[in-house]
């Protein structure tokens, strides 16, 4: 089954994050994933007794298509999550707003710890609800394979790739999170945690 390609929710949006870096980070970069999802994914289906026998740790082909699958499934989704966030008003209000300010003291703590997240990893910060704390957890990954936490749930997904910013900003992340901020649409983040903790 064919990954559909799904549309960014906004284009042209007034702000910092251009249509020309949007584009390219949609059409190109997460595009290229979803169609590396489904050929992966269509190369182990076709896997025979001979492939699944010659499977070992050090190298075989199942090993190499099973670590690209994660990659590129993760490179998929937490994308598709990106750019869901993108497009409100920065705004945060509603049960989210609440068990931002239970968890952090407040939201603007958040946001503080959030930025900070930003800055230190090398790829993704996403706030999650973990399944097993029941509770908001900030985590980090340098890569779309790394650092992600089994039974935790994206709410909110900011990629820090420089792709995904050093055509409007250069090398100030910072300036680039403080948009990405000014541009979120809080309404998806709370579905979205409504559904995981329910």
């Amino acid at each position: 089954m064919s990954t559909e390609i799904r549309k960014m929710p906004f284009m042209g949006a007034q702000g910092s994050i251009s249509d020309k870096t949007l584009l390219i980070h949609h059409d190109k970069l997460y595009a290229g994933y979803a169609k590396k999802k489904d050929e992966i994914q269509e190369k182990l289906a076709e896997f025979n007794s001979d492939g699944l026998e010659k499977a070992n740790q050090t190298h075989s082909d199942l090993r190499g298509l099973k670590d690209g699958e994660t990659f590129a499934v993760n490179g998929t989704y937490l994308h598709e999550w990106y750019f869901e966030n993108l497009g409100g008003d920065g705004n945060v209000a509603g049960e989210i707003a609440e068990a931002l300010a239970s968890a952090y003291g407040n939201v603007e703590k958040f946001v503080e710890t959030f930025t900070a997240c930003g800055m230190a990893a090398r790829g993704w910060v996403v706030l999650a609800w973990d399944t097993h704390d029941k509770a908001l957890r900030i985590y980090t990954g340098d890569a779309h394979n790394h650092g992600g936490v089994w039974g935790a749930i994206p709410l909110l997904v900011l990629d820090v790739y420089e792709h995904a910013y050093f055509i409007d900003f250069g090398s100030d992340r910072k300036a680039y999170i403080e948009e990405f901020f000014r541009h979120l649409n809080w309404k998806a983040v709370e579905q979205r945690y409504i559904l995981a903790k329910g």
